[in-house]
């Protein structure tokens, strides 16, 4: 056993240090003046974006307004975003060449909603917290699926542009991954569901340390829509 360890330790590593912890070299400096510009832009696009999201998730499951409000919600995150400045896809250091993350990032989701569904099997047997995740999931019960993994692919890529993208670069050097995380999680708060406040805090988390190693949004939008798509079709069945 001691002398598996060590190895599976190096595994382990060898996988999710270029993901998560190693940062590819970049410089993403900006002029004072456009760096000001953009944090005015994330100011104003996050208090747009809260108050359609709490509409969106307020609108009543299979309700014809929930996808309108949605797709607008998509639209303000991705305006906002590409109007507070560059923003950049991102690198990944694997075997001593960058290359654009893709494979990794898909992984990593696969991992995290693999995770979220075993806490789904431990969250269905506590009532109040069953009663919380059955009210998002009643958008994909009585919606249209195809329309809802649609409108959940879009927020996923639109979220991922603003949050780990214009908003990351917003805070500057200070402690970026925690200031975006808790900001992410307080814009959730829109949603008036402590679980999707959870779901914001801990995935948020990881995506912000994929933004971090990459410098780009691609490996977080990846994981995010991965871990989003498997959610949509895992949740339902297991709360049936």
């Amino acid at each position: 056993m001691t002398s598996r360890a060590p190895g599976v330790e190096r595994t382990v590593r060898r996988l999710l240090g270029p993901a998560l912890v190693e940062r590819v070299p970049r410089d993403h400096t900006q002029p004072d003046s456009e760096f000001m510009r953009r944090r005015v832009v994330v100011g104003l696009t996050l208090v747009v974006g809260a108050v359609v999201l709490g509409f969106s998730l307020a609108a009543a499951p299979g309700s014809a307004a929930f996808y309108p409000l949605t797709l607008l919600l998509a639209a303000v995150w991705t305006v906002g975003g590409f109007l507070s400045g560059p923003l950049h896809l991102g690198w990944i250091d694997w075997r001593g060449d960058l290359r654009r993350p893709i494979i990794t990032p898909i992984v990593v989701g696969l991992v995290a909603a693999a995770i979220f569904v075993v806490g789904a099997l431990v969250v269905r047997e506590i009532p109040a917290l069953r009663d919380l995740t059955e009210h998002v999931l009643a958008h994909a019960r009585k919606g249209s699926t195809p329309l809802v993994l649609v409108v959940t692919v879009l927020n996923g890529v639109a979220e991922e542009i603003f949050f780990r993208g214009a908003l990351f670069a917003a805070i500057g050097r200070r402690h970026p991954v925690a200031v975006s995380t808790v900001i992410y999680a307080l814009v959730t708060i829109a949603t008036r569901n402590p679980m999707l406040v959870f779901a914001a805090v801990t995935l948020g988390l990881v995506l912000a340390l994929q933004r971090r190693a990459s410098g780009g949004v691609l490996a977080p939008a990846l994981t995010h829509v991965t871990w989003s798509v498997i959610m949509l079709f895992a949740l339902p069945p297991l709360f049936a």
